[in-house]
């Protein structure tokens, strides 16, 4: 890697985290414990809502949210192929199947009125990507899936900070799953959240959670001695630990401070390849507060070059993209399992050829966002 390397992502971790995770490892008890409880309190309290569950991805916050919803063989459940593979992957394991429906062209989210063609008797509920960090059109997909009854689930892996027309992420709908990956808004390694304002969905997530064990560790081994469980369901290995929660309880004291660096830095990519012609930035709704986790622009056909032609070059000039993402019913899985092929979801299928992600974090400086504008359109001007 060369030094002058700029890397699509970079976590911002500081003294503080380093600290918290040093108290954690001291303390004796480094599973899941007071520090869990801790954060899945002050998350709750962040997006508004009664219930938080900390696991250890936004795959098994979603999986939880599915089971919790009784989803399993001979049900469908409909989501965006503008996702991570995990979004229908939690779908799969349920034993349902997934159902893909097509985009808005503009900001990639799932359409109300392609949801509304997508649903069948045998739906059972919709997963609503918020892509990027920009909430979907949550009151009109409300209706759409209302008409059939399915619940809705959000996927707000993207969008901590996010809110549609002043309400939280995650108070939208029936239960939601927020990502503290790596790359994510903020971060705890690995882990992710499920939050809801449903008593019973939480309690049997939570119970889940942890192989289905009737007291978790903490109430087993805790300070007011041994206690016997029972297993009353076949749960899953999914908790989260002190040591995550501990970091994320640092980063959620930053995340205002993460999201008004990087919306700095939109505004800057914005300005910067303004009328640009070959490079296609995503809408942004009046009525939303996004996160602004990504910067995706679309490589058009007035470029001259391929998305992937493109990446090479902003490659060959020591700058890291991401691809987000290629429509998950292309690859080859959902093709030979449930026989998905072009056609299906058009919006979709020609966002999925286009799409790179710029780099975009908040230890970012202008003058990074600036090297990458310069070298976007250096690289359109010359075709290469």
């Amino acid at each position: 890697m060369a030094d002058d390397y700029l890397m699509f992502h970079r976590p911002s971790l500081g003294p503080e985290e380093e600290r918290a995770v040093v108290e954690v490892l001291r303390s004796g008890w480094i599973t899941t414990g007071p520090r869990t409880k801790e954060f899945e309190r002050v998350f709750a309290a962040y997006r508004g809502v009664a219930h938080a569950v900390g696991v250890n991805s936004c795959t098994a916050a979603l999986h939880l949210a599915l089971v919790a919803l009784g989803i399993g063989p001979g049900d469908e459940v409909v989501t965006s192929p503008i996702t991570f593979a995990s979004t229908a992957n939690v779908v799969v394991h349920t034993g349902a199947v997934p159902v893909f429906c097509d985009v808005q062209d503009d900001t990639l989210n799932m359409d109300p009125e392609a949801l509304r063609r997508a649903l069948t008797p045998r739906t059972r509920a919709v997963i609503a990507v918020h892509f990027a960090g920009h909430p979907c059109d949550m009151d009109e997909i409300l209706s759409v899936a209302g008409e059939r009854g399915a619940p809705v689930i959000e996927d707000a892996a993207h969008a901590v900070e996010a809110e549609y027309k002043g309400r939280p992420t995650g108070s939208l709908a029936r239960a939601a799953a927020f990502s503290f990956y790596a790359t994510k808004n903020i971060t705890t390694g690995e882990g992710g959240m499920l939050v809801t304002d449903d008593d019973d969905l939480a309690q049997r997530a939570a119970l889940l959670a942890l192989h289905g064990i009737s007291r978790d560790a903490w109430k087993r081994y805790g300070a007011e001695g041994y206690r016997h469980w029972d297993t009353v369901a076949a749960g899953y290995k999914y908790n989260m630990f002190d040591i995550q929660a501990a970091i994320g309880l640092e980063q959620l004291k930053k995340v205002g401070r993460f999201w008004a660096s990087r919306k700095h830095l939109v505004e800057r990519y914005d300005a910067g390849l303004a009328g640009l012609r070959g490079l296609r930035p995503l809408a942004r709704r009046p009525y939303v507060t996004a996160s602004y986790h990504l910067y995706p622009v679309r490589v058009t056909a007035a470029a001259g070059l391929s998305r992937d032609d493109f990446i090479a070059a902003l490659n060959r000039r020591s700058i890291g993209v991401g691809v987000h993402f290629r429509p998950v019913h292309l690859h080859p899985f959902y093709r030979e399992q449930f026989g998905f092929g072009p056609g299906l979801c058009p919006v979709a299928e020609e966002a999925g050829e286009q799409l790179v992600s710029l780099p975009l974090f908040p230890d970012m400086t202008d003058a990074e966002v600036d090297r990458v504008v310069g070298a976007c359109r250096e690289i359109l001007a010359a075709g290469a």
